[in-house]
């Protein structure tokens, strides 16, 4: 009973993530963008359970022996790596010369694992509050360049 209990704490930042990375996946699912709610979703909740399973290493491993060491710097940057890699197959270039896309999804995409990785480490408050700025960059933010934009010729697209 005491592991199942203590597996549902551990859950607390998965489930934060899953709400925090999904408000983000929802705006981008409504601007109809490429990686939408199930996307943001997935990476948040995946940056936040690479945190949890890393601490939960070092709490139960750590004690065992001197010589074992566990690097949470090297977690937190295997998991930039990863999502930074899904990121470059959302960014492509048009020989149309429409320019660049798929920027913004990308940083979107780090955001949330960024966001994840942070309820996976329980810091709420500031998980919420880079949520928060997320979304006002991604959404008036975001309209007020879409309207710049189509009042010139702009040379980035925002998906």
């Amino acid at each position: 009973m005491d592991q199942i209990l203590t597996e549902l704490n551990l859950m607390r930042g998965p489930l934060a993530a899953f709400v925090l990375s999904g408000l983000i996946g929802w705006e981008r699912e409504s601007r109809s963008r490429s990686a939408g709610l199930r996307t943001h979703i997935l990476v948040g909740v995946s940056a936040a359970l690479f945190i949890v399973l890393g601490e939960n290493l070092v709490t139960n491993f750590a004690k065992q022996d001197d010589q074992v060491r566990f690097d949470m710097i090297g977690i937190l940057g295997a998991v930039v790596s990863g999502v930074s890699f899904l990121g470059a197959g959302a960014i492509f270039s048009s020989k149309r010369s429409e320019g660049t896309k798929g920027l913004t999804t990308a940083a979107s995409l780090l955001a949330v694992a960024a966001v994840g990785m942070t309820c996976g480490l329980h810091l709420y408050v500031l998980a919420t509050g880079v949520t928060l700025l997320a979304l006002l960059t991604l959404g008036p933010l975001g309209r007020l360049t879409d309207a710049q934009k189509s009042g010139g010729a702009g040379t980035t697209s925002d998906q």
